[in-house]
């Protein structure tokens, strides 16, 4: 279950029963959880707590799927599905998987976004994108010149705009969607201490201390 309450029609937010009608037709949101992507759909109710919250987030996403944007829609999910791998959002990187296929990415393409920087099926600007995308999210928009020529070489400043906006966007998304245990991203963190056969709580290290190499 996600960290916080949610919220379903009884909120009485029309724009998130609008949204609720698309997503689940006349099924409660919270009671009769599911969307057609097999997602529980919980990031609405739990957004929904927040209408204004719940409002502000789909206009984003209403902005980025714009034709007004200038920015290939290929390079726009290249950095959103890249940016949801680097933070380690299941959700994110699940279903941007998904609008990457739809926009035209190939499959060997949206499989290689793990591992772009020993793949050979992508160009010159895609792998800028990539490689932009990872200084924005794994190096805090630390950007090397380098890269910054690469991305300017083949996209206009908008374009540039556009892409740092909807990345850092993503990265957001999922870091949120990983706090709150949302969707996907409801699971127990994996990094636990294992315990040792019988219960043993000795330092399993102790074997290299110098005192114990010369007990033997």
């Amino acid at each position: 279950m996600p960290r916080l309450k949610q919220a379903g029609r009884e909120a009485g937010n029309p724009f998130a029963n609008r949204i609720f009608d698309l997503l689940f037709e006349d099924r409660d949101p919270v009671e009769s959880p599911g969307t057609a992507t097999g997602t529980p759909g919980n990031w609405w109710t739990v957004f929904n707590i927040v209408p204004d919250a719940f409002k502000h987030t789909t206009e984003g996403f209403q902005f980025y799927r714009s034709k007004e944007r200038k920015l290939d829609p290929k390079l726009r999910e290249l950095g959103q599905t890249r940016a949801g791998f680097t933070v380690g959002s299941q959700f994110v990187f699940s279903q941007h998987c998904k609008a990457s296929r739809d926009v035209g990415l190939t499959e060997a393409q949206i499989e290689a976004i793990p591992h772009w920087q020993v793949a050979d099926c992508y160009g010159s600007l895609e792998r800028a994108v990539l490689a932009y995308t990872d200084a924005l999210v794994l190096q805090r928009g630390r950007v090397s010149d380098g890269t910054f020529k690469a991305l300017k070489d083949g996209l206009s400043d908008e374009e540039i705009l556009e892409l740092t906006y909807t990345t850092c966007t993503y990265m957001m998304h999922a870091v949120m969607s990983r706090a709150l245990r949302l969707e996907y991203d409801d699971v127990d963190d994996r990094i636990v201490e294992v315990p040792a056969p019988g219960g043993d709580s000795a330092d399993v290290m102790a074997v290299v201390d110098n005192n114990k190499q010369g007990e033997e």
